[in-house]
C-alpha cells in the first residue's frame, strides 16, 4: 500500500476489539500514535494490559483496557455498558475481533463459535454503541472482513453448522456476514453522520487459527509464511479506513490495500442482508436493532 493519507486523530476516542496481538494490536498502536485515545479489548487481562503498556510506551499515548470474551453475548453487553460509562463519545469502532476453528465449538449462548464471535459479537456491540456513535458524529464503524467472504454463502437453514460443519465454510460464511452487515448498516445510517465500511487486511502472519487449526493450515501456513504480510502491513488498511480525512463521508464500501474494491456478488444481495440483520437481531435479543 502506498502511503495512504491519514489524518490526526487527536481528540478522537477509538475502540478496537481483539487487539492484544496481530492486526488489532498494530491498528490500535497506529491510531494511538496519531493522537487518538484508544481502548482495546482482550480475553486475558494480563495479556491485554501488557499489550496496552507496550503500545503506550511506543506511542506515548494512554491505552485503556477492557476485558471480555466477545463470543459471549453477556460479555459483549457488559463491555458495551463499561464503554458507555467510560466515554462520553466514541468516534471510531473497529470491529477487529475474529477467529477460526477447524472443529465445531459451541458458546455459552448455545451458538456456533465462529458465527458468534466473527459476526454476532460485532453486530451486537455496534448496535449497543450506535446511539453514542450517532451522538459523536461524524463517527465511523470499521469492520475487518476478508477476501474469504467471496467463497462464503449464508446458509439460513443451517447458520450454526448443526447439520454439517466445516471450519473453512463457517469462516467464509462469517466473513460474508461481516460485509452484508456493513452494507446494511450503511443503508440504515445513510441519514446520519456515522459511516460503515468493511475491509480485507490481506493474508497476514499472525497466530490466527492456531487454537484449532485444520490439516491444510498445519501443512501450508509454514510454507506460505514468507509470502504473507507482516501485521504492520495488514493493519494499514484498517488504520486508513478508520482515520483518513478523505473518507469522512464514504460509507458502504469494501476496502483492500487502501483502496475501495468490489466485493463478491453475494455481498450485494440486499434481501439477504436484511434477512441476516433480522436473524442476527433475534439471536442476540435485539429485535428492534438499528
Amino acid at each position: 500500500m502506498t502511503n495512504p493519507r491519514t489524518g490526526s486523530m487527536a481528540g478522537k476516542t477509538v475502540l478496537v476489539t481483539g487487539a492484544t496481538s496481530g492486526i488489532g494490536r498494530v491498528t490500535a498502536a497506529g491510531l494511538a500514535a496519531m493522537g487518538a485515545r484508544v481502548a482495546i479489548t482482550g480475553r486475558d487481562r494480563e495479556r491485554a494490559e501488557r499489550a496496552a503498556g507496550e503500545i503506550g510506551t511506543a506511542t506515548g499515548a494512554r491505552v485503556d483496557v477492557f476485558v471480555a470474551d466477545l463470543a459471549s453475548q453477556a460479555e459483549v453487553r457488559r463491555l458495551a455498558g463499561e464503554v458507555l460509562q467510560t466515554y462520553p463519545r466514541v468516534d471510531v469502532l473497529v470491529n477487529n475481533v475474529g477467529g477460526y476453528w477447524n472443529s465445531r465449538h459451541v458458546t455459552a449462548d448455545g451458538l456456533e463459535r465462529t458465527f458468534a464471535l466473527n459476526h454476532l459479537a460485532s453486530f451486537l456491540l455496534t448496535n449497543l454503541l450506535l446511539d453514542r456513535l450517532r451522538q459523536s458524529g461524524p463517527a465511523r464503524v470499521v469492520t475487518v472482513s476478508s477476501n474469504a467472504h467471496s467463497m462464503g454463502r449464508i446458509d439460513f437453514d443451517d447458520l450454526q453448522g448443526e447439520r454439517s460443519y466445516s471450519g473453512s465454510r463457517a469462516y467464509n460464511q462469517s466473513k460474508l456476514a461481516n460485509v452484508l452487515f456493513t452494507y446494511e448498516l450503511a443503508r440504515r445510517l445513510r441519514d446520519s453522520t456515522v459511516t460503515a465500511n468493511a475491509l480485507h487486511p490481506g493474508v497476514v502472519r499472525t497466530s490466527f487459527g492456531a487454537e484449532d487449526p485444520g490439516g491444510a493450515q498445519r501443512l501450508f501456513v509454514p510454507l506460505m509464511k514468507p509470502f504473507m504480510k507482516a501485521p504492520t502491513q495488514g493493519a494499514a488498511t484498517s488504520i486508513f479506513v478508520a482515520s483518513s480525512p478523505d473518507l469522512g463521508q464514504t460509507t458502504g464500501l469494501f476496502f483492500a490495500n487502501g483502496k475501495p474494491k468490489r466485493s463478491s456478488e453475494r455481498s450485494y444481495d440486499d434481501d439477504a442482508a436484511a434477512r441476516l440483520w433480522q436473524v442476527s437481531a433475534d439471536l442476540v435479543g435485539l429485535t428492534t436493532a438499528g
